[in-house]
């Protein structure tokens, strides 16, 4: 039944192949076009932000896997997986891929060329910035907190913004993929004790589902709320009109697959460098 299955899957895909060979398409997204979009996305500062996120990441690991034992090599290591060239590139590679032939790349562009969107951009560098600080962080939980038990009319305008951009399932789904990739990296070093197969990482993975999906909520609401705060309530709306567009939801499926491009990279890594230390072999 499963080979029968596995026909049939194979059997579609190349049937939707040749449907979409004989279905004209527009002319691939030139370089330059990626190029300036993440230039106007300001991804360099937030790679940056991330890079800073991940060091802090990898102490923890430290302190969890193999507690005093990493030190500077540990640190020199994580520095190196968090390069932010390679980040940049897997992150343009990824978002040139997700893009390809779509025509929406010049309306995505006005928009975040705009006052708006580049005041959108830095704000929400800004607080994830600000969150790297645990004071700041609880702050900001507190805050939200507030605004819930007010029924502040915000809460409403990010749980809208939250639904059309599908943040909550889009992060945990990005969330999995990164911990199975660094599961895949410490088995192909071989740090577990036996061999662990594919379907028990899976399992291990979706064990912890429910778990990340209360941490993203946790942290995404006040992340917002944060964010957003110098804006009116008619920027969030156009901000909000902008992404229920096509150019909107494309940008934001392009986003997430780039950034799930740099996570698993960045976690396999992680996953063959903590296996490696843990073993005692020079990194």
């Amino acid at each position: 039944m499963k080979t029968h299955c596995l026909s049939l899957v194979l059997a579609l895909a190349l049937v939707q192949g040749q449907v979409l060979a004989e279905t004209p398409q527009p002319p691939p997204v030139a370089v330059e076009a990626i190029a300036d979009l993440s230039g106007l996305l300001q991804i360099d500062d937030v790679i940056d932000v991330m890079r800073e996120e991940g060091i802090s990441y990898g102490a923890n690991m430290e302190n969890d896997m193999f507690p005093g034992q990493g030190g500077s090599s540990w640190q020199a290591t994580v520095a190196v997986i968090y390069d932010p060239d390679v980040m940049r590139m897997r992150f343009d590679q990824a978002l040139a891929t997700a893009l390809g032939h779509s025509s929406d790349v010049e309306a995505i562009s006005t928009f975040f060329a705009s006052e708006l969107g580049q005041r959108v951009v830095s704000l929400e560098i800004a607080a994830r910035r600000a969150l790297l600080d645990d004071a700041a962080e609880e702050a900001a939980k507190l805050a939200y907190a507030e605004m819930v038990a007010e029924n502040a009319p915000r809460v409403a305008a990010l749980q809208a913004f939250v639904e059309v951009n599908d943040l909550i399932e889009s992060n945990v789904i990005g969330s999995m993929n990164a911990n199975l990739a660094f599961y895949q990296g410490l088995a192909e070093v071989g740090s577990f004790s036996e061999a662990m197969p594919e379907d028990q990482m899976l399992a291990d993975v979706w064990a912890s589902e429910a778990d990340m999906r209360a941490e993203t909520i946790d942290w995404l609401y006040p992340y917002l709320a944060l964010a957003y705060k110098p804006l009116s309530a008619a920027d969030l709306q156009a901000y909000q009109d902008f992404s229920t567009s096509d150019a909107g939801q494309t940008v934001n499926a392009a986003l997430f697959a780039a950034f799930d491009a740099v996570f698993v990279g960045v976690s396999i890594d992680l996953g063959r460098a903590a296996a490696l230390q843990m073993q005692g072999q020079d990194l």
